[in-house]
């Protein structure tokens, strides 16, 4: 029997726009900044078949879609574009959940969709778990000026990021309102799948919050809402990049005057976010706690940092350690009969 193929004049086009809008938006409900991600993956595909393989997006068709483009793709990433095997593997994971996707919708793609899905995942490195000590993150936080109106948005923006452990785009999408003044000060977090969870912040950094909210000048025409939280120019909300471009200003500054400061870190949002997980981790904390700060789904991916932190699996196996090894033998210097005959045999 011969196999169905997918029609020749089937384009993809249509298909990407279902997958996108009604398959990841309504049917997924995933968050935008996740679809943002998915919607990259697939830009930078279209992107391929148009200069490598003189296809526009518009005439592209699902026959065009089949395993040996896929890996040619996925070598053009790391050979043109200097891509690392971990952002190989995530836009091999769109197509492959795109493909899945066509394979219930079009039942005669599924022979060419599983070439597809059976494409490896290339290793990658362990993840690099550096992070601050706690030295580290006070000099940090003394690089800001607190007396010029920057200088107080950038101490409370990255007393806040490490305090709350938030993500860095967490950190982008807080308003005003997402804030409760009263003690305990709480922030409510906006994280991964339209997920919130309402951390508590320490009495340093709610009253360093507390006055930065006094002096701040409110966004006129919008409630506390959708008013940013930290802003940038013309009140406008700060991005990913420009967190990490302020982080990155501040370490700098620390670092040309003490080039050793945090050898070996790239100092990033994220690196803050694992900073505090182990300084958590290191008080004692439960893992279960540092779990619902990260706003973890599992709490398998929170032990990732428990497994990292060498002093703690120390103190484990010295805790649990019980001594089976004999005592010190009796030094021989002691015994004279064995001097006596080292002593004839030497002569």
């Amino acid at each position: 029997m011969s196999r169905v193929t997918p029609a020749s004049g089937d384009l993809a086009g249509r298909w990407l726009s279902k997958f996108l809008t009604d398959h990841l938006a309504s049917e997924r409900d995933l968050s935008p900044q996740t679809i943002s991600s998915y919607r990259d993956a697939i830009k930078l595909l279209l992107t391929w078949f148009r200069d490598v393989q003189a296809i526009p997006p518009e005439k592209l068709r699902l026959l065009d879609l089949d395993r040996e483009r896929v890996l040619a793709f996925l070598d053009w990433l790391q050979a043109e574009r200097g891509n690392s095997p971990a952002t190989r593997n995530q836009r091999l994971a769109v197509i492959k959940s795109f493909t899945r996707y066509m394979a219930v919708e079009r039942p005669e793609f599924l022979d060419q969709a599983t070439q597809i899905i059976a494409v490896k995942q290339k290793k990658t490195p362990a993840t690099d778990m550096g992070y601050l000590t706690g030295d580290e993150v006070k000099t940090l936080l003394g690089a800001p000026d607190p007396a010029t109106r920057p200088g107080l948005r950038d101490l409370v923006l990255l007393s806040t990021l490490y305090d709350t452990a938030a993500r860095v785009q967490e950190i982008c999408d807080l308003n005003t309102g997402d804030v409760r003044a009263a003690r305990p000060m709480l922030v409510t977090l906006h994280g991964k799948g339209s997920k919130t969870r309402r951390v508590p912040l320490m009495d340093p950094t709610a009253r360093l919050l507390q006055d930065y909210l006094d002096r701040r000048t409110a966004h006129i025409g919008v409630g506390a809402d959708a008013d940013p939280l930290f802003y940038g120019p013309h009140q406008t909300r700060l991005t990913r990049w420009g967190v990490t471009k302020i982080l990155a200003r501040h370490v700098q500054a620390v670092r040309r005057s003490d080039p050793g400061y945090g050898a070996g870190v790239n100092v990033t949002p994220h690196v803050i976010r694992r900073t505090r997980a182990m300084h958590l981790l290191k008080a004692g904390v439960n893992v279960i706690y540092i779990r619902d700060l990260l706003g973890h789904a599992d709490v398998s991916t929170t032990e990732i940092y428990a497994r990292a932190d060498p002093e703690a699996k120390r103190k484990a196996v010295e805790s649990a350690y019980g001594s089976l090894t004999p005592e010190p033998l009796p030094s021989w210097t002691v015994d004279r009969d064995l001097l006596e005959w080292l002593d004839q045999v030497c002569r």
